[in-house]
C-alpha cells in the first residue's frame, strides 16, 4: 500500500497559508491594475497626441519627458487630490499618475493586510511591529507629498 504525502510542498515545506495567498493576490492584482492604468494613460496620450495639459509635438518629445514646475508640456501633477481630479477629467498624464499612485499604494495595502492577519492570529509582537512599519510608511507618504 502506498503512503500518502501531506498536502504541503514535495520538498517538505509547509503549505501556503491563506494569509500568504491573500497577500500574494493583492500584490499581483495591485501591480497588474497599476500597469493597466499606466498603459491606458500612455495610450490615451499617444492616440490623442495630448497630455491633457498641452499637445504633444514631435519636436517637443524631450520636453514631455522632463519636469517643469510651471504648466507646459512637461508638467506633472503630484498632489494625489490634483491627480485624481485631473484623471477624472480624462487628462492622460494624470491617468498615468493614478497608475503610479496605485503602484505606491500596493505595498502599503500589503502591510495593512498583514496587521489585520497578525491581529486575527493574536500575534501581538508581529502585529505591533507591523503597525509601526505601517505608521512609518504612512507618515513618510504624507510628509513627502506637496
Amino acid at each position: 500500500m502506498m503512503r500518502r504525502e501531506p498536502a504541503g510542498a514535495p520538498d517538505g515545506r509547509a503549505p501556503i497559508t491563506r494569509m500568504e495567498l491573500a497577500i500574494s493576490y493583492v500584490l499581483r492584482g495591485g501591480v497588474l491594475l497599476s500597469a493597466a492604468v499606466i498603459l491606458w494613460g500612455i495610450s490615451l496620450a499617444a492616440v490623442t497626441r495630448n497630455t491633457g495639459y498641452a499637445p504633444i509635438q514631435p519636436h517637443h518629445l524631450p520636453d514631455i519627458l522632463s519636469f517643469h514646475a510651471a504648466a507646459g508640456p512637461g508638467y506633472f501633477p503630484t498632489a494625489p487630490a490634483t491627480v485624481l481630479r485631473a484623471a477624472l477629467a480624462g487628462k492622460a498624464y494624470a491617468i498615468v499618475g493614478v497608475g503610479v499612485l496605485l503602484l505606491i499604494a500596493t505595498p502599503i495595502v500589503r502591510v495593512a493586510m498583514s496587521v489585520v492577519f497578525f491581529l486575527a492570529q493574536r500575534d501581538w509582537l508581529y502585529a505591533g511591529i507591523t503597525v509601526l512599519v505601517l505608521a512609518v510608511l504612512l507618515v513618510s507618504l504624507i510628509v513627502g507629498v506637496g
